[in-house]
């Protein structure tokens, strides 16, 4: 802004005593000080605000106006409070430096003046930043000349003082300024997105404000171009994948204009979450393609095979053998009512951090499809070894929802629930299978524990998973009729295809809406059959013992 533009706001009450023709300089700040040399707080286009309770007698005026004028100052401003009228060897010192000089009447506090020239700054370099950002975003769309997200960052903080971060839902930084220092600690991410996804959830409009400590964060949504609120069918399509905005800010009494800016810095950073999700597409085929095989029981030099073709954009700087893990995920929400297969997909990508990245940025390796209800994660790890043979390597189930716990449970809400598995490590194709069988088996014995985030480990496993080949066969007959043969006979008398339906509902784990939906019966028609199935068999599907004995019987008939 103009140092005329302050004798223009009568709300200011400023009267000029000199310095008519220096009106045109620009003014980029304010400071009060009563100091009789400010000049290490000083930078610069300041307007100047003093008392002068510095002055004791006419010979100060001159050493405190030539400090002021080197340091560049824009203007002074003395209140007339503490002596009544300016002094004149201080009209004379600021003439002497051509410093233009205004007087401030006493009715006036120098938090009003500081306020109108603050806002009025702030406004105008967002203006000058907003061109900026429009700029950026055309570079952005038409290429990666752009620089990304911190780009813009930087620029919140060299022109608006907004130190801002860009995290996953899950809690994880994913941008931040680069010339700034070191963000939020992980605990303090971890409950920015908490709170960030809580207040989705209950379908606030952001930004949403979150006072942690003495800080107070603003956190704006950052929804991909293609998914907007109204476009979305449900929220929680996107609530577990949706990146956000965290500014060390309170945006509660920011003008339109500045809002406006923010919200534009969130489409311009949506841009580059696109950019990712299109380079991920690759990899999803490619992780899709050797899933098809594994689970179709291709032969294993045919999934090497592919596994080969997939080496440039899964393992680059791998090597071509590296060791695997897969990590199933399954997102259910209780009314039944959406698909859990992409949700958990986008989850994965978020919280796979690859344990082979150096920097701070993880790098991609992870390829993650979805089936059904379930997602599906090939995780790349370098080659174990032979002296570290069997050491635990890659990743731990209790590890992985450590520090994302809390961020995902406010994403379900109270209608929400993940479970993970993961498996062992494996050197080969061929062991790919049963990585796959036990990353699925673990995720059940997650799903059978309380809570609304559990994972499970391949060490977790029942012993029964490798115990049953070596049960005799009178012993797992006499088992498995006990339980199963009254089963069978309802069925060849009565066509109740109870024993489908048990199989279901434990594939299910319980889920009556999933189990339903799966076997396209009415929920009611599915208890009548569960109950059928508790009658003939004296055990209740309710008790995990139960659940436990019949899984065996049907494993071992």
């Amino acid at each position: 802004m103009r140092l005329r533009a302050l004798l223009d706001t009568d709300a200011l009450g400023l009267r000029l005593l000199g310095g008519e023709d220096e009106l045109d300089r620009t003014v980029r700040g304010v400071m009060t000080t009563d100091l009789r040399d400010p000049s290490r707080y000083l930078s610069g286009g300041e307007l100047v605000l003093t008392g002068l309770a510095w002055r004791r007698n006419a010979a100060d005026s001159e050493p405190f106006v030539r400090i002021l004028v080197q340091a560049g100052v824009a203007a002074l401003a003395a209140g007339e409070a503490e002596l009544g009228d300016i002094p004149d060897d201080l009209v004379v010192a600021c003439a002497r430096h051509h410093l233009p000089l205004f007087a401030v009447h006493e009715s006036v506090a120098f938090a009003t003046i500081t306020e109108h020239v603050v806002r009025q700054v702030s406004g105008e370099r967002a203006g000058d930043l907003a061109a900026v950002v429009d700029r950026h975003r055309r570079m952005m769309t038409s290429g990666p000349a752009g620089g990304g997200p911190d780009v813009v960052l930087d620029l919140l903080g060299s022109d608006l003082d907004l130190r801002a971060w860009v995290l996953s839902p899950a809690g994880r930084m994913i941008a931040g300024p680069r010339a700034a220092a070191p963000g939020p600690p992980a605990d303090v991410c971890a409950k920015l997105a908490a709170e960030h996804l809580a207040a989705v959830r209950t379908g606030r409009r952001g930004p949403h404000r979150v006072a942690l400590g003495s800080t107070t964060y603003s956190l704006f949504p950052v929804r991909s171009s293609g998914r907007s609120p109204q476009g979305s069918r449900d929220v929680r399509e996107t609530v577990l994948s949706d990146w956000l905005l965290a500014v060390e800010a309170d945006a509660g009494d920011w003008p339109e204009e500045r809002l406006d800016l923010l919200q534009g810095v969130t489409q311009l950073i949506a841009v580059e979450r696109d950019r990712r999700d299109a380079a991920r597409t690759v990899r999803r085929r490619l992780a899709q393609e050797v899933l098809e095989l594994v689970q179709a029981g291709a032969p294993p030099a045919e999934i090497a095979a592919r596994l080969r073709v997939a080496a440039p954009v899964l393992l680059p700087g791998l090597g071509a053998a590296p060791h695997w893990q897969v990590v199933v995920a399954r997102v259910e929400w209780q009314d039944g009512g959406l698909e859990g297969g992409p949700v958990a997909q986008s989850l994965l990508e978020e919280i796979l951090v690859d344990p082979l990245a150096t920097g701070p940025e993880p790098s991609d390796r992870i390829a993650v499809a979805h089936t059904g209800d379930e997602a599906i994660a090939l995780v790349p790890l370098p080659a174990v070894s032979s002296e570290h043979h069997g050491s635990e390597a890659g990743i731990v189930a209790d590890m992985l929802l450590e520090s994302v716990r809390d961020p995902l449970s406010a994403g379900l809400d109270d209608d929400g629930r993940v479970t993970l598995g993961v498996s062992a490590s494996v050197h080969s194709a061929e062991g790919l299978r049963g990585a796959l069988e036990e990353a699925r088996h673990a995720r059940r014995v997650a799903a059978a524990r309380p809570g609304r985030v559990c994972a499970a480990g391949h060490q977790e496993l029942a012993s029964h998973v490798l115990l049953l080949p070596f049960v005799p066969d009178d012993v797992r007959r006499a088992f498995t009729a006990r339980l199963l043969d009254p089963l069978r006979d309802y069925d060849r008398r009565h066509r109740a295809e109870l024993i489908p339906t048990l199989e279901a509902f434990l594939d299910c784990d319980g889920s009556w809406t999933r189990c339903a939906t799966r076997l396209h019966l009415h929920v009611n028609t599915l208890r009548y059959r569960v109950g059928r199935i508790e009658q003939l068999t004296s055990r209740d599907l309710s008790r995990l013992e139960d659940k436990l004995d019949f899984f065996l019987a049907l494993r071992m008939s």
